[in-house]
């Protein structure tokens, strides 16, 4: 799931409604409502609800930031993962999506970004480098030109 750290930690519950995710974001009070994948559904679906949030500790307690940092980074470790932070994934997510085909307004629905904010994620950082995207555009100039 794209969105901040904070968010997902006060996610309750009563937001996911098999298939889909909705809440609020803080930053900006957009609402977001996404369809939760098959890799995030199986989990949620399988996880023993100990308290009103999706997210708690070991004893069942809601999450804190730095019992989540904790987590992230013991997870990072075990997968050999040096120099990622849990917000790179919302970037990666926003190139993901660019290169699975999803337009502009898509990717912001799912990430709650603004059109700008994903046109600018993709345009500084992510697109130039990525050659899966240009050669994905090259396929679809391609398929057009061809008689």
């Amino acid at each position: 799931m794209e969105q901040r750290q904070g968010d997902l930690l006060r996610l309750p519950w009563s937001a996911y409604e098999t298939p889909y995710i909705r809440l609020r974001q803080s930053k900006g009070g957009r609402r977001v409502a996404m369809p939760a994948g098959a890799p995030l559904r199986t989990p949620l679906d399988a996880t023993t609800r100990r308290g009103p949030l999706i997210l708690t500790n070991t004893l069942g307690r809601p999450g804190t930031s730095d019992g989540f940092r904790t987590s992230w980074g013991k997870t990072c470790e075990r997968a050999g993962i040096d120099g990622l932070t849990f917000h790179d994934l919302r970037g990666t997510a926003v190139v993901r999506l660019a290169i699975a085909g999803a337009s502009v307004p898509q990717i912001a629905a799912v990430t709650g970004h603004s059109l700008k904010d994903v046109e600018g994620i993709l345009d500084a950082h992510y697109l130039g480098r990525d050659i899966q995207l240009a050669e994905a555009a090259v396929l679809k100039l391609e398929a057009r030109t061809k008689p």
